[in-house]
């Protein structure tokens, strides 16, 4: 999972696009870059670490032009992590500036593809196999002087070729002009926005809205599946069709990753975390259970608590203040800094849970250490009993998509039967009851057409368990930590 985004304007635009990006350092902590296009010169900044890190202020003078792409990257595919896996990425000919999100499950067999073609894979990052082949499927139609028909069919050899779920933004010489491009798979997994500040007709594309709103960009629409937008300052979006769409947008991306206040295709984040709470609330009424207070988990799930607090008739109450210089644990890069940065992430307020029945809510459960603690920190509190409520699914699958979901091995819901599954997690994690979202509850929050293989493992796009081994195998060093005596999250 990581973030971009690009923009293109009438004048420099480096500056606006770093201050965008800084409002999606949520989606990835581990490296960053920033490029620019200026009169078909590409400059480049990356490295490790956060935006400040990475992009120094320094390093800004250099970054000329009038078209410009940031990204984030929290890393899913390679072992580790080196600033040559930071994105974006270029090519000279023809001259390429390319950024994405996603996951490429293919990675084995394209890259020794791209080889054949003469074309190498230098980095641990899928961005890079996603531009050597957008290169080489131009460069079949012509050296240069690209034209929108050379365009949609490199993007359509991309979709032959490059199997998983992808958005991406890049730019390049289209008809003889400096243009933003950017295309997004037939199923439209990963998110992607765009928009048009009417100020100056500069134009935006963005992993979320909230990078637009950053700098007062009206959203026009979300990339469409399977299409090519061409965006040029001043002028109209061109929206190219390369193949036929097959919407399946990603469920966890409302349930965790997404900002509340971005704005996707269904609507606002902050309304599917509301719907999936009010359902949660009915299920776990159904059940038969009660308490004094509900308490959210921060900050995810505060919008899924209010709305159980509501439907049950409940007052809600602040329990946990968060140290908001700690990281997001999910997307740590190895189990024990994720452990670590949970005893500094959460303080809990022995007030709002002594002598009190509590409903805990939080948005997801994946390996199970991170829930064991907070229960184990909320029972010290001194409540007379404490109830988990998660507003999705159980994660029971794997995600090749962009998550860094590890296998059925590590993830604690795949180890019980659906019918013994609330009673054993309850018994692990030391809570009176656990309550999962149902995913046809999740289905009447969300809708249909979306992606939710990490719960009921229907995968839009078919993964070889060839495949599925090498991307489990090439994710992070959660298996070194767990050697070292760390209990997986």
């Amino acid at each position: 999972m990581c973030g971009f985004v690009g923009m293109i304007a009438g004048a420099p635009v480096a500056g606006q696009v770093l201050l965008a990006l800084q409002s999606i350092q949520h989606r990835g902590q581990d490296a960053a870059g920033l490029g620019t296009w200026n009169d078909r010169r590409v400059h480049l900044v990356k490295g490790m670490g956060m935006i400040s890190a990475a992009v120094p202020q320094a390093q800004m003078p250099q970054l000329a032009g009038n078209a410009a792409i940031g990204h984030v990257r929290y890393p899913t595919v390679g072992a580790s992590s080196t600033a040559e896996d930071a994105q974006p990425f270029r090519t000279r000919a023809p001259g390429i500036l390319l950024a994405h999100n996603g996951n490429v499950t293919n990675m084995d067999g394209l890259t020794q593809w791209l080889r054949e073609m003469g074309q190498v894979v230098l980095s641990n990052c899928d961005a890079e196999p996603i531009l050597l082949t957008l290169t080489w499927a131009l460069l079949q139609r012509r050296s240069a002087g690209h034209t929108q028909d050379d365009l949609v069919a490199a993007v359509q050899e991309v979709f032959a070729r490059v199997q998983g779920a992808y958005s991406v933004v890049a730019v390049l010489e289209v008809d003889g002009k400096p243009t933003l491009v950017a295309f997004r798979d037939p199923h439209g997994i990963r998110p992607g926005v765009y928009g048009q500040r009417e100020s100056d007709g500069a134009w935006m594309v963005a992993s979320e809205s909230v990078a637009l709103d950053m700098l007062g960009v009206p959203k026009s629409g979300d990339l469409p599946p399977g299409a090519i937008l061409m965006l040029r300052p001043g002028e109209p979006a061109q929206t190219l069709e390369a193949a036929p769409p097959i919407p399946r947008r990603c469920a966890f991306e409302r349930v965790y990753f997404a900002r509340p206040d971005s704005l996707m295709e269904d609507g606002r984040v902050i309304g599917s975390r509301w719907r999936m709470g009010r359902q949660l609330a009915l299920e776990w009424r159904a059940r038969k259970l009660d308490a004094d207070v509900v308490v959210a988990v921060p900050d995810t799930s505060r919008p899924a608590a209010q709305a159980m607090a509501e439907e049950l008739g409940l007052p809600m109450r602040e329990g946990f203040i968060k140290n908001r210089y700690s990281g997001r644990t999910f997307i740590m890069p190895d189990a024990r800094s994720r452990v670590e940065t949970l005893r500094l992430k959460l303080n809990p307020i022995r007030e709002m849970f002594e002598g009190r029945s509590v409903l805990l809510v939080d948005d997801s459960i994946v390996r199970g250490t991170t829930m064991r603690r907070i229960v184990k920190m909320v029972k010290a509190q001194g409540p007379t009993a404490v109830h988990v409520a998660i507003f999705s699914p159980a994660v029971r699958n794997p995600c090749f998509y962009g998550i860094d979901m590890p296998s059925r091995a590590e993830l604690i819901a795949a180890e019980h039967d659906e019918d013994a599954l609330c009673d054993a997690l309850a018994e692990s994690l030391g809570a009176e009851s656990v309550t999962f979202l149902s995913r046809s509850g999740l289905g009447e929050a969300l809708g249909p057409n979306i992606c939710a293989a990490c719960f009921d493992g229907d995968y839009p796009v078919p993964v070889s368990a060839a495949e599925q081994a090498a991307i489990l195998h090439d994710r992070r060093g959660d298996d070194a930590a767990d050697a070292a005596g760390v209990v997986p999250r």
